[in-house]
């Protein structure tokens, strides 16, 4: 499995291009900087079939417009985090910043289980960062897309608009049910594995004992 990864916007919000298949790839958390974006989708020899959500917080959506618009691809994203998608524009504003109002068609609902998109993910459901947070997990590849649940040495907020710190906690003490070589591929930050984050991430320790 093959993956590009590019840090956008103020907040720097990772997007990774994931695939097995080039003509069968997928864009995870499209965040901002439309135009930068395109040109790695135009330099890149994977061709993306949708754009997959972790979750809706403006700054993972914010260049699913311009994605949308110019490659004509289904976003995939958790019912739960519908309302959160359709408020990305305003809550951009509330910090100051904007983005493209992110398009309310095509989408389509994730569930628990098989994607039948891209290189074979399964989408686990990992809420309290966000409603309808998910993650997505290829088991063959020992990777996971963790979206704002896990960062290497931290956790998602839970002090924002429908965080809640139990629906965290134990979001993170299913996603290390996963082994422990699982390579997590955060929404913020470098890399890092479930191993490492068990050792080195004091909210880990403290949250699985």
């Amino acid at each position: 499995m093959r993956i590009e990864t590019r840090a956008f916007g103020p907040l720097q919000a990772n997007a990774y291009l994931v695939w097995s298949d080039p003509e069968r790839a997928v864009l995870v958390d499209p965040g901002d900087e439309p135009e930068r974006l395109l040109a790695w989708l135009r330099e890149s020899e994977a061709r993306p079939e949708a754009v997959l959500l972790t979750h809706a917080h403006f700054d993972h959506v914010g260049a699913v417009r311009a994605v949308v618009e110019a490659h004509d691809l289904p976003v995939f994203l958790h019912p739960a985090a519908r309302p959160v998608y359709e408020r990305a524009a305003a809550a951009a504003m509330r910090w100051g910043l904007f983005i493209d109002p992110p398009p309310s068609e095509p989408l389509v609902n994730l569930a628990e289980g098989p994607l039948a998109v891209g290189p074979g993910f399964e989408v686990l459901h990992l809420p309290g960062h966000c409603p309808g947070h998910v993650a997505f997990y290829q088991a063959e590849a020992g990777a996971v897309f963790s979206g704002d649940l896990l960062f290497a040495g931290g956790v998602g907020r839970w002090d924002l608009p429908g965080a809640d710190l139990d629906e965290l906690k134990r979001s993170i003490r299913r996603l290390f049910e996963l082994p422990g070589a699982t390579r997590v591929f955060p929404g913020h930050g470098p890399a890092t594995t479930l191993a490492a984050e068990r050792q080195g991430n004091p909210f880990v320790q403290d949250w699985l004992g």
